[in-house]
């Protein structure tokens, strides 16, 4: 018995490239040579229990093909039925199992050569390899191939052990078993003999195998042949069977596995191969459940020209544990229109999980991949209906989670903006009109990447937060420099108590908010996360309480005239409001929803609002604050405009000049600002309130500084002062060091 090496091929039927190991191929061109039986062996002994009898393309070394009547010694066997060239560099193994061609190293674990590869066999009962390739000095799982799933296994209760009817005349008589049953050839075959009404016979097998790599890629193109030559007739009963089958691979569990596959086109090649065969699947009854998997569901219904507009909806979770998420395709009445008054039908299938295995083809100018955001909704449709309405729930329901209507362009293999445009994008569900092709019939929405919209408004924060930051140094200074001369009243003292403390609380917020922009929460220490978001949360919160506490001084002074309250105690009023307050409200936010792991967004570093509304916890106080303090303004106005009895119209310009200027100061410093917020927290609003509100509150440091500093006449008269003051010291120390007094004084030191 020939035990040298020899290579098995592996084509059409069945399914799967190379499936095991095998002997080496030496380096020149080889082609298949003859069709030879082949028949396990171990050592030199034939064991009948071991035998399986089937059709090889067997390549041996040309050294050894000349020998007469030689048998190859496999570790592993598959059929074939073409021939096949074989070409030098191919990646080959030794007899041992070695790789032995390219960049291999045998090991795969411990240091590693960069861009350098490593193969390792499978589990025992799988065929073929896992590959690894060096990416940092590591090895990391790039391929694999691990198959217990082939045609025989499927039909192996159908037809016991199974074989091909040539045999080749090398072969001894004796070995030949022709008491075996007739071989499937094909699953399409199988599937004829065994259950040709409802493909159930395939069910099990697959069911119960693991959703390896290879496993993976096996049932796809299963599903791909079983589209290809057995949809010439779908009942409900072979689409219920065919969907079971796709649903094994859809499973969440299966995701992972999906990006090992050799062929990156698989996730594609499912998709197109279920709706080719829904294509031709028959509908009985006006309206129809047709499949009601967990992860692919069909349903259907007649439609014709008379048929008022019709929907279909579905409701599916893409995992065991999330709530459902919601889909619905629509059938605009005026496309009804357009078709013949006999039926036709209209048939949708939904899968939730199929958006996070689609692997688009490269595209230039576009960032791949691009993130699925709802169900995945497919339509088979007469070909006279062009444009459908559908309508998807979000499943990342963050506010920044932009939608972007999308369909799948089955031949390019990516998704396709200008298949669909978007309707709507309100409360968390997005709504499409798209256009319905034979290449185009898979819709879905994509988290759409950052708009021109966003980029101005990022440009705007960062230099609002820029220039905000140095008004605000640039404020405590000048504070610093003339607070005794300014801090004369019990009133003003405070005054100023409040714009210094404003400006600390609003430049350490900004401090905050910009170490929190620059932090991923995902890729680093999510507790570092929260203790940013804390501190955010309460420095601004401060800065809301110190506006009010200005508020209620100005209410003060209007309406206390003759009584006036100790400077001590308004500090300690001051500071409890200030900071008392907003600390109180920090701590129990964080204490409340942090145990839930809700405190926090998953994509910032800032207060939650899908899963537990702590955002609540800082808009509420602040939009109560900005209430108050509008009315404190209203009081202000009515107050300063006293008329006087024959007033003249240069005395009531003079009073809206005042009353003018009298608003303008206060806005920024008591906060109104903030108010145009909640215009942008409407679904829909204006982009205009959305820059007018990045505009006014990125500003707001230097708008502090401009109104409660510079625009203040007793700071400038302050500032005068200081400036003569200094002026007049630096010249008399010029006098002095220049007078003969001082000149006689240094001659002497110096003698």
């Amino acid at each position: 018995i020939y035990t040298g090496p020899c290579k098995v091929l592996h084509l059409s039927s069945g399914l799967l490239p190379n499936s095991g190991r095998f002997g080496i191929v030496l380096s020149d061109e080889y082609q298949v040579v003859t069709s030879l039986w082949c028949q396990l062996y171990k050592t030199h002994a034939r064991q009948a229990s071991g035998r399986l009898l089937l059709n090889y393309l067997v390549i041996p070394s040309k050294a050894q093909v000349k020998k007469p009547g030689y048998i190859p010694n496999l570790g592993e066997c598959s059929h074939y039925r073409s021939k096949i060239h074989l070409k030098a560099g191919d990646k080959l193994q030794s007899p041992e199992g070695k790789p032995k061609t390219g960049r291999i190293q045998e090991k795969c674990h411990g240091p590693c050569i960069s861009s350098s590869n490593c193969s390792r066999p499978c589990a025992k009962d799988f065929r073929g390899e896992i590959g690894f390739t060096c990416n940092q000095k590591k090895w990391q799982k790039s391929t694999e191939t691990c198959t217990s799933l082939s045609v025989e296994k499927l039909f192996k209760d159908s037809t016991g052990a199974s074989r091909l009817s040539v045999a080749a005349a090398s072969i001894p008589l004796h070995i030949l078993d022709f008491r075996a049953p007739e071989t499937i050839e094909n699953v399409a075959q199988g599937i004829r003999k065994n259950c040709p009404l409802d493909y159930a016979c395939i069910i099990d097998v697959v069911k119960s195998s693991e959703t390896t790599s290879g496993n993976i890629a096996f049932i796809v193109e299963l599903l791909k042949n079983i589209s290809t030559d057995l949809s010439d007739d779908v009942t409900r009963e072979k689409m219920k069977s065919y969907s079971e089958v796709a649903n094994h691979i859809l499973d969440t569990a299966a995701i992972s596995n999906w990006a090992f596959i050799p062929n990156k086109n698989a996730s594609s090649d499912l998709l197109q191969s279920v709706n080719l065969f829904a294509r031709h699947l028959h509908i009985h009854n006006k309206s129809e459940n047709i499949v009601n998997e967990l992860f692919i569901q069909t349903k259907g219904f007649h439609i014709n020209h008379n048929t008022s507009e019709k929907s279909l909806n579905f409701s599916m979770s893409t995992n065991n544990t999330t709530e459902d998420i919601l889909g619905m395709v629509q059938i605009p009445r005026q496309e009804l229109r357009k078709l013949w008054p006999n039926a036709s039908r209209a048939i949708s299938i939904a899968f939730p999980t199929l958006g996070a295995i689609l692997r688009e083809a490269h595209l230039q100018n576009v960032s791949l991949p691009r993130p699925v955001n709802g169900l995945v909704l497919s339509v088979v449709l007469p070909e006279k209906l062009q444009e459908i309405v559908l309508t998807f729930e979000k499943i990342n329901k963050s506010r920044n989670a932009r939608a972007q209507c999308v369909g799948w362009h089955s031949k390019k293999r990516r998704w396709d903006e200008k298949a669909c445009q978007m309707i709507s994008d309100i409360k968390n569900e997005v709504k499409c009109r798209c256009n319905y092709t034979s290449t185009v019939m898979s819709f879905s929405i994509l988290m759409s990447p950052k708009s021109m919209t966003d980029k101005v408004l990022d440009y705007i924060t960062c230099i609002g937060l820029s220039v905000s930051i140095l008004s605000l140094v640039l404020c405590l200074i000048i504070e610093a420099t003339v607070w005794s001369r300014v801090v004369v009243t019990e009133i003003s003292y405070m005054r100023h108590v409040c714009i210094v403390n404003i400006a600390v609380s609003l430049l350490t917020a900004n401090v905050w908010f910009i170490i929190g922009s620059n932090f991923n929460p995902k890729a680093q220490d999510s507790n570092v996360c929260v203790a940013v978001t804390f501190f955010s949360h309460f420095f601004y919160l401060s800065l809301f309480f110190w506006m009010l506490f200005k508020a209620l001084l100005i209410i003060y002074g209007i309406l206390v005239i003759f009584r006036r309250m100790m400077k001590s105690r308004m500090m300690v009023i001051g500071f409890a409001i200030g900071y008392g307050c907003p600390l109180i409200i920090a701590v129990t936010t964080v204490a409340i929803t942090e145990p839930k792991k809700g405190y926090m967004r998953l994509e910032a570093c800032w207060l939650n609002w899908d899963n537990t509304k702590a955002l609540l916890a800082f808009a509420i106080p602040a939009l109560v604050i900005v209430a108050v303090n509008l009315i404190v303004v209203l009081v202000v106005a009515i107050n300063t405009q006293r008329p006087s009895i024959g007033s003249s119209k240069s005395q009531d310009v003079a009073i809206i000049m005042r009353i003018s200027k009298n608003v303008a100061i206060l806005t920024p410093l008591l906060g109104l600002t903030w108010g145009f917020g909640i215009a942008t927290l409407i679904e829909g609003t204006s982009l205009t309130f959305h820059i007018i509100f990045a505009l006014l509150n990125a500003f707001q440091g230097f708008f502090i500084l401009l109104f409660g500093t510079i625009m203040d006449h007793k700071i400038r008269d302050a500032l005068r002062m200081r400036m003569s003051s200094l002026k007049g010291k630096s010249r008399a120390a010029e006098n002095a060091s220049l007078s003969p007094t001082n000149g006689s004084e240094l001659m002497n030191r110096q003698g």
